[in-house]
């Protein structure tokens, strides 16, 4: 999954990658590792843990990680737990993926 990241009037593309066996979603980004992990029980996703190391933090890449959680979870039918701080405060703001919330 490709995603286009604005931040601070700078564009970037991300290649967001769901390891769907690991329950994870990761970036690497000037070859730093970025990674949402989540468990999945039944047609729950509950988001537990969103890193980005701070050498390469400010860019949105959070933000797009969480984006990515909430469509796939879109695309397959599951109910989102936004367990992890990051998460919880990234749907509040994204009033648009309410109705996934579990």
């Amino acid at each position: 999954m490709l995603v286009l990241c604005k931040a601070r009037e700078r564009i970037m593309t991300v290649n967001i990658r769901h390891l769907a066996s690991s329950h994870r979603f990761e970036t690497t980004v000037d070859g730093f590792t970025c990674e949402l992990e989540y468990t999945l029980q039944g047609k729950v996703m509950t988001i537990t843990h969103t890193g980005v190391p701070s050498e390469v933090g400010g860019r949105g890449i959070a933000s797009e990680l969480v984006r990515a959680a909430y469509e796939v979870a879109r695309q397959e039918g599951w109910k989102v737990v936004p367990a992890c701080s990051y998460a919880r405060v990234w749907s509040e703001r994204h009033p648009e993926y309410a109705g996934l919330r579990a």
